[in-house]
């Protein structure tokens, strides 16, 4: 991570906490914990560091990985059977082995870890570690285990340390957090993950998968590190691991039953989609997937093969690429990200008509999969058939909460099919998404200008208006307070 990033990190979890008021909506019964910042206000930090990440560009939109993982996840977390979280997995573009737990809900996942473990049950072990944080409320416990005197300083040490801030950035901080006791926060870290372990394996088990996973790649990571000139992995950095860590966590996870093992084939696929999207050079991706499968063990028979498909396609060679997907399709009718692939080949080949049709039959096979939905709109914008696009859009993201960039693509489709006012309520979400009230709001006046308006529209786009300015005008207020205090 940037020094810059981190700046703004810190800033954001300083600024969330020192907001809290610890006398406001206590519950009933709770820990310490629960008296250090709200739900809202744990929502209100993950999600603005999952907005400034997606601002610097760090966030791999892809969706299909950003589909496998969010899905990976909520397989995990579902068995914490807790309903106080909703959960937010994402995968940040960075090469570093690392994954971190914020408040909220949000939990983060280095592309470098996808790619470094070897089983589906391994990636799900680091998931299943980090919901564990979440669900054991272990970021606010540390903020409230220091005393509210220093909970400022924590959070900005809490920045450095849960992100794997670089360079001069973590020790600046911990000199600048006067009487902050540095050690005792390291032990009580050593604590959390000791927690995170066991009652990660629980979830890992009920989710199906190998509790195994989780130590396994434990001990990936530690021969790693012992690597002589070795650099140490930031999850090691962030994630305190020792040989009785590892002994104790192998241990429980034998002693764990779990019904059945079930793994995904989406899961090799996944990691040579991130190769091919990573690879430093179209020549690189090319050499990593052009040897026999049985040369490059790293991906499975149908990881290679998809990735070298995909490394095809960045070469520019669509119509080679478009042969090897439709191979894979025959094979494997009922793997979505093959049908997708291959429509994606053809429309750039130029093979419109097939490449329409590959979507048309996928997106009858597979019903509002928002990948390929995606990827078809995609198709259709390319076709200039806007209409169409904004329609499968519309339809999916009315069931399914999009992405910013999704939402920004409907924006396009909807701006390109001359639905203008729709267009501009669309980027009115976009920039709510992104944190930008006062920017939503201008987009949403600006619709009502709009001429030819309906009546519905208008009366919704009123509506929006009326919901959205009290949170306006809350923001200034407090804004205000805050110049005062100064």
């Amino acid at each position: 991570m940037s020094k810059r990033f981190f700046i703004v990190l810190a800033a954001s979890l300083l600024t969330a906490v020192s907001g809290a008021d610890p006398h406001r909506d206590l519950p009933d019964i709770g820990s310490p914990a629960d008296t250090v910042f709200t739900r809202s206000q744990a929502e209100a930090i993950g999600r603005s560091v999952l907005r400034q990440l997606r601002e610097q560009g760090s966030v791999l939109e892809d969706p299909e990985i950003a589909e496998y993982i969010s899905d990976l996840g909520q397989r995990v977390a579902s068995q914490a059977h807790e309903g106080e979280h909703t959960f937010n997995f994402f995968v940040v573009n960075d090469d570093a082995i690392n994954a971190f737990a914020l408040p909220g809900g949000y939990v983060g996942i280095n592309s470098g870890l996808v790619t470094a473990t070897r089983s589906e049950s391994e990636l799900a072990g680091v998931l299943a570690h980090e919901v564990a944080h979440v669900i054991q409320k272990h970021i606010a416990r540390r903020i409230a285990g220091t005393g509210r005197s220093s909970m400022l300083a924590t959070a900005a040490v809490l920045a450095a340390i849960l992100l794997g801030a670089g360079g001069d950035a973590v020790p600046a901080v911990i000199a600048g957090a006067q009487g902050l006791a540095i050690q005792e926060q390291i032990n009580y870290t050593r604590a959390n993950e000791y927690e995170a372990d066991r009652v990660g394996l629980q979830y890992l088990a009920r989710a199906g998968f190998d509790p195994m996973g989780m130590p396994s790649f434990f001990e990936v990571l530690s021969r790693q590190a012992a690597m002589p000139g070795s650099r140490l992995p930031e999850f090691l950095q962030t994630h305190p691991l020792t040989s009785t860590r590892i002994a104790e966590t192998r241990d429980r996870a034998v002693r764990t039953p779990v019904a059945e093992v079930r793994e995904s084939s989406t899961y090799e696929l996944m990691r040579a989609r991130i190769h091919v999207l990573n690879a430093r050079s179209t020549d690189e991706a090319l050499r990593r997937f052009a040897s026999p499968p049985r040369a490059a063990p790293d991906f499975g028979a149908l990881g290679h093969r998809y990735g070298h498909g995909l490394a095809l396609m960045r070469a520019g060679r669509y119509a080679e690429a478009a042969s090897r997907f439709q191979a894979l399709v025959d094979e494997h009718p009922t793997t979505v990200a093959f049908h997708s692939a291959l429509g994606e080949a053809l429309i750039l080949a130029g093979r419109h008509a097939e490449g329409l049709e590959v979507f048309a039959h996928a997106a009858r096979l597979f019903p509002r999969n928002r990948p390929l939905t995606v990827r078809h709109a995609e198709a259709l914008l390319r076709t200039r058939n806007f209409d169409q696009a904004h329609a499968i859009l519309l339809d999916i993201f009315n069931v399914v909460r999009p992405t910013p960039p999704q939402v920004r693509l409907i924006a396009n489709a909807a701006d390109a099919a001359g639905l203008h006012a729709e267009a501009l309520f669309y980027m009115s979400e976009y920039h709510l998404l992104t944190g930008e009230l006062d920017m939503a709001l201008d987009k949403l006046r600006l619709a009502l200008l709009e001429p030819d308006l309906q009546a519905w529209q208008q009366a919704r786009f009123e509506a929006r208006i009326a919901e959205l300015e009290p949170f306006l005008q809350q923001r200034r207020a407090s804004r205000g307070r805050s110049d005062d205090n100064e």
